[in-house]
């Protein structure tokens, strides 16, 4: 919790204050009694489940749901088990939403016989209004529905609802509030994201995130060195700084500050050894980003540069605002700077329009670039996008040959460029236990890759030296050094 106030302490009988974080503290203070009432009712502390439906942004702020619920008092749970469930959804896909009303089907029976129990929705697929409609329509047992601009009123919602007994409905269009200082749990103790920003300003024809988290906002550069300070002091060492577009922040700020600038500061910090960073947009990474990624001694060698297309044309159609060349112009100019960088990137077969020629470029620009590796996603329709009722879809036998041809190029290309490190002896972060082999626990290099070698639960959270003894394709299979 990053401030540690005694929730105790707060005065219930007060009203409420304006003030933001402090109203969220006093609602968490009036939970805690409910919960404490649960306690002596029924033997025990509740239960809570938070199930992350999507990107990293929303594991940051299932954290953050997390942190509240433990504030209050909540003990972690299962789906199976919990007296709470939260979903934090993802709609960037249609076929999200559909595997969301599946597993609350599921969980309907379950709150039959077990009346106390609550359900919560929030995240991306709530911020739109069809969706609300049909929860009200035919998902009456759910308990709270939220979206993504408000998840810092969680508490004040929370408790809003154990009071009512009724369905709270809280759904913002969009907001310009960024709420500091309120409680996370983190999965890991020594990584954490920090969100740097909010929101997108690109608009891509494909993409829903823009209607659903509305426009681009930056946190101020003070309050994240803060935070930064206070994780490194709680004994993380690697952050991954988080936004829709990450190279464009600082832009919405009274005293604008790049994205570069704004590393610079954070590699001062003592105790942060690694710094990660996404997603970048290709048409915002500057020369002044790049010549920070080349001098700097903390920033992971890896870059994830979506490209989408290689072709110009399904580019602009994608209004993604660059060029085939240019993209490749800006590899030229990473690769300069920082020769042994992995990059890995976003790929779209089968958009409106893509012809055999259209595809053929994006091949080129696989086969040019040289990939460490790719997420590959067969073209889908996404209602309230403008791509979806773009003349020229494509059909799915031909979608589905393209994506196939993609695949085995990019993983042939993959298999090609990780092994260059096979026989070499590296740093690895130790992350868990592999989930293979119990013998075994799980690392990551600098370039982002996976390496599994003996090992045990004392090394989590340190960093080692291994030997990458065999490569098999996109990970390795390593021993400790000197062993």
């Amino acid at each position: 919790m990053y401030q540690e106030i005694d929730l105790d302490k707060i005065d219930i009988n007060e009203e409420p204050p304006i003030e933001e974080p402090d109203r969220q503290y006093y609602f968490m203070a009036k939970c805690r009694k409910w919960v404490k009432g649960f306690e002596q009712k029924n033997g025990r502390l509740p239960k809570s489940c938070v199930l992350n439906f999507g990107c990293q942004m929303n594991a940051r702020d299932s954290e953050k749901l997390r942190g509240v619920l433990r504030a209050v008092g909540y003990v972690e749970g299962t789906e199976d088990n919990a007296d709470f469930v939260i979903y934090n959804t993802c709609t960037v896909r249609e076929n999200a939403n559909t595997r969301v009303y599946g597993r609350l089907g599921q969980l309907k029976p379950v709150k039959k016989k077990n009346p106390h129990m609550m359900i919560a929705l929030c995240g991306c697929m709530m911020q739109e209004p069809e969706v609300v409609e049909k929860l009200k329509k035919s998902y009456g047992f759910v308990d709270i529905i939220f979206g993504t601009h408000n998840i810092y009123k969680f508490a004040e919602l929370l408790f809003t609802r154990c009071e009512s007994e009724r369905m709270v409905i809280d759904i913002w269009k969009d907001t310009d509030k960024i709420v500091e200082d309120l409680p996370n749990d983190r999965k890991y103790a020594f990584k954490s994201g920090v969100n740097i920003m909010f929101g997108c300003n690109n608009f891509c024809s494909y993409c829903i995130v823009p209607y659903v988290r509305g426009r681009e906002r930056s946190r101020k550069p003070k309050a994240i060195l803060r935070e930064i300070e206070r994780l490194s002091k709680d004994g993380v060492s690697e952050i991954m700084l988080l936004g829709q577009n990450v190279n464009s922040y600082g832009k919405t700020l009274d005293e604008p500050i790049t994205f570069a600038e704004l590393l610079t500061e954070i590699e001062k910090i003592d105790g942060i050894k690694r710094i990660r960073f996404m997603t970048s947009h290709p048409k915002d990474l500057s020369d002044e980003l790049i010549d920070v990624m080349g001098k700097s001694k903390k920033i992971c060698k890896h870059l994830h540069l979506p490209i989408q297309s290689g072709s110009t044309d399904i580019l602009a159609k994608m209004n993604r605002h660059y060029t085939k060349e240019q993209y490749l112009e800006l590899v030229r100019k990473i690769r300069a700077a920082v020769p042994d960088i992995s990059l890995t990137t976003d790929i779209i077969v089968g958009f409106p329009g893509e012809t055999e020629k259209d595809f053929q470029e994006t091949m080129d620009v696989v086969r040019q670039v040289r990939y460490d590796s790719a997420f590959t996603f067969i073209y889908s329709k996404r209602t309230g996008t403008p791509a979806a009722v773009m003349e020229n879809q494509i059909s799915e036998d031909v979608i589905k040959e393209r994506f196939n041809r993609l695949l085995k190029e990019i993983q042939k290309i993959a298999a090609e460029v990780c092994v260059v490190h096979e026989g070499t002896t590296q740093e690895v972060l130790v992350e868990d236990i592999s989930g293979h082999d119990k013998t075994m626990v799980t690392g990551r290099l600098s370039n982002n890759l996976l390496v599994h070698f003996p090992g045990s639960l004392e090394l989590i959270g340190q960093y080692v030296d291994v030997h990458l003894k065999e490569c098999k394709g996109f990970y390795y299979l390593g021993e400790l050094a000197g062993r």
